[in-house]
């Protein structure tokens, strides 16, 4: 549980959305108002490590780390 507060604390930087996650086939998905671009280099290895990636199906960071399964 400590990767995923450690990766939407990264993502709280860049947003801070009322309904900022959601669930699809298994992978969580994380609101799309982040941009990818917006997103800093070392924040995006960061979240790397953490099973976060961009996913261009969703446009938007997803992890299937922290999906529903």
């Amino acid at each position: 549980m400590e990767d995923l507060i450690k990766a939407l604390q990264i993502f709280l930087k860049y947003n801070n959305t009322r309904c900022p996650t959601c669930c699809v086939h298994d992978i969580l998905l994380i609101d799309p108002s982040i941009r990818f671009e917006d997103v800093s280099e070392e924040d995006k290895k960061e979240l790397d490590d953490l099973g976060f990636f961009f996913s261009d199906e969703f446009d938007c960071f997803g992890s299937f780390r922290f999906g529903s399964a």
